[in-house]
């Protein structure tokens, strides 16, 4: 058993004895159920949930599709069963993973229940964070905040178009609440942030070839994807998913040198290393795009990319970067010409 299976164990065991003592009009088996499952919910899913069910989370805001509001679902519209099924096997596509592996079916059917009754049913708050309990004596001061906290108020909302009050909130929030609660709401989120990597130079900028004078990042050349050959089409395809899934840890040269890919442990391959390719088959390559390489930095392509996506970008590693072993040469192909050119992105 885990440090984090003993925690809950633990904590379990706790509940299950403090139930067991608070007697009252429940039974003890009903108030061990409740607080098992309100433990449970408390350690494993508020964190995409929320505390309150309703997933308004910091995490949630950064998930597609958003984790499940459960104050705006009522028992009759998901069955018991259902929910069991999504907290023991997950859901693909999704960010919910499966807890099979984690947690018993006895602890499974007690944290459902806990949100069947605690937020669907009778729309409760569950656990308040902000307790004196949890060091938050007097919290009350900073209720002139709570409008940005809540989304009530857009947090870009312009200076002169709050009151004064609202604008003392508005500072408050940001000197004081915005390091847990810094999404908040705002009118406009602005660009949407694009993953693509970018080796910025040092000290005096250039935009162009690296060189000692500019003192440009060594990584910055890697930023380029090889041009020069005549791509299939499938490459052509396979290049702009490249650019726009791989390039971010592996460099648009395929290199896997760029900025990003020299913080990873353990390092992205090279896909131009003639030793590591000779030995890589298309097969064996779409595997590891598919499926991810355990114990490494490669995840699993396998809800982003399709099936046809994969091989697009197979076809333009295999004409671009080295050749695979199992690869048919066509008439076309041998008349590619050898990659010596590179483009700036």
């Amino acid at each position: 058993m885990n440090d984090g299976r003993r925690s809950m164990a633990r904590w379990l065991a706790a509940a299950l004895a403090a139930a067991a003592l608070a007697g009252g009009a429940r039974s003890a088996t009903a108030d061990a159920a409740g607080d098992a499952g309100r433990a449970i919910y408390n350690y494993r899913c508020y964190f995409c949930h929320g505390y309150s069910g309703d997933a308004r989370t910091l995490a949630a805001t950064f998930v597609s599709p958003p984790p499940r509001d459960f104050t705006a679902i009522r028992p009759t519209e998901i069955d018991r069963a259902r929910m069991i099924d999504a907290v023991t096997r997950g859901r693909p596509g999704t960010a919910m993973p499966a807890f099979f592996r984690v947690l018993s079916t006895r602890e499974i059917a007690a944290v459902v229940d806990f949100v069947r009754r605690e937020f669907m049913q009778q729309q409760r708050r569950n656990t308040r964070y902000h307790t004196a309990a949890n060091g938050w004596g007097g919290h009350e001061r900073y209720r002139s905040a709570y409008p940005f906290a809540t989304g009530v108020l857009a947090l870009d909302t312009p200076w002169e178009a709050l009151t004064a009050d609202e604008v003392n909130g508005k500072r408050l929030f940001l000197t004081s609440c915005i390091t847990c609660h810094d999404r908040a709401r705002v009118a406009d989120e602005g660009e949407i942030w694009r993953k693509q990597s970018v080796s910025y130079p040092r000290n005096h900028y250039s935009h162009t070839e690296p060189d000692a004078i500019s003192a440009a990042s060594v990584f910055a050349s890697h930023d380029r994807s090889p041009s020069g050959a005549r791509l299939s089409p499938a490459a052509t395809r396979g290049r702009a998913l490249w650019l726009q899934n791989c390039a971010f840890c592996h460099a648009a040269d395929g290199s896997g040198e760029n900025w990003i890919g020299s913080f990873l442990e353990s390092p992205p391959r090279d896909l131009t290393d003639v030793k590591f390719m000779r030995g890589m088959s298309r097969d064996l390559l779409h595997e590891r795009i598919r499926d991810g390489l355990a114990n490494t930095s490669m995840p699993a392509w396998r809800n982003v990319l399709g099936d046809e996506e994969i091989e697009q970008i197979i076809v333009y590693i295999d004409e671009a970067f080295h050749p695979l072993v199992d690869h048919r040469t066509t008439e076309n192909e041998k008349l590619r010409p050898t990659i010596l050119n590179f483009e700036i992105n």
